[in-house]
């Protein structure tokens, strides 16, 4: 059973490292919500981009699936034919995803009870599974924790294992210019987890953390990167203050 998010409100709470471990993916779900503008409808619209992308029969990678909020998505828009293979690099997210998939039970109406055929779930690094025959890969707030000097290598990767008329998903926050504009972004983003009911507090504890292991790039970086990895084109399908979605393609 999901939780709220109060890790961060503690005064006495030690300034770590971020870490996907078994007190966040108890809490996972509130806290992205509560943290990423747009989120749900990401998740949403990342469903609806599947159903246009992946053929009957077709793979879906979902690396850095967490609780596997877009592999759900996927599953809900397409095919029962259509398998995804859910990747991530915390045993305590892999863990509960296993879990969630379970607990759809062979008596429940709609798609819900074939979820878990559908899906295998694997505890790997991203930078290591081999991705082949993909119609769709999904790096949903992912590249983002990869180590930057390995997040080329990563893309060019995907762009291999895609089919001739696959598609990335990417979505990612950015980093800012120091300009007014970013300025506003930022300020925004920090008035929007303030509405959702975090405490000054969490705001800056989290903040702290996240600081040492997200190291987020420019919207300009990441479009050069696309295009060094070998994808034809891309487009911006969504943005939400400081967090922007991608579609690229071979």
């Amino acid at each position: 059973m999901n939780k709220p998010d109060t890790l961060f409100d503690r005064a006495d709470a030690p300034v770590r490292p971020f870490r996907f471990d078994a007190e966040v993916a108890q809490v996972f779900p509130d806290m992205v919500r509560r943290s990423v503008p747009g989120y749900v409808e990401m998740v949403a619209l990342s469903g609806l981009i599947a159903r246009q992308i992946i053929p009957p029969n077709g793979i879906c990678y979902d690396l850095g699936c967490s609780l596997g909020a877009v592999t759900l998505a996927i599953l809900r828009q397409t095919p029962a034919s259509v398998r995804v293979i859910a990747v991530d690099n915390s045993p305590a997210m892999i863990s509960q995803l296993t879990a969630r998939l379970k607990s759809f039970q062979p008596s429940e109406k709609g798609k819900l009870a074939e979820f878990e055929t559908r899906v295998t779930p694997i505890c790997a690094d991203a930078e290591t599974i081999p991705i082949q025959n993909a119609a769709l890969v999904v790096l949903n707030l992912t590249l983002q924790f990869i180590a930057p000097e390995q997040r080329l290598a990563l893309l060019k990767r995907i762009c291999t294992g895609l089919l001739a008329n696959g598609a990335l998903i990417l979505v990612e926050k950015i980093a800012l210019p120091n300009d007014r504009g970013g300025q506003l972004l930022t300020e925004l983003h920090t008035d929007f987890k303030r509405a959702q009911g975090y405490s000054e507090l969490a705001i800056s504890g989290k903040r702290a953390a996240l600081e040492q292991v997200l190291i987020p790039d420019s919207i300009a970086t990441h479009e050069a990167r696309l295009t060094a990895a070998g994808f034809a084109g891309f487009t911006r399908w969504y943005q939400s203050l400081n967090f922007i979605a991608w579609m690229a393609w071979k």
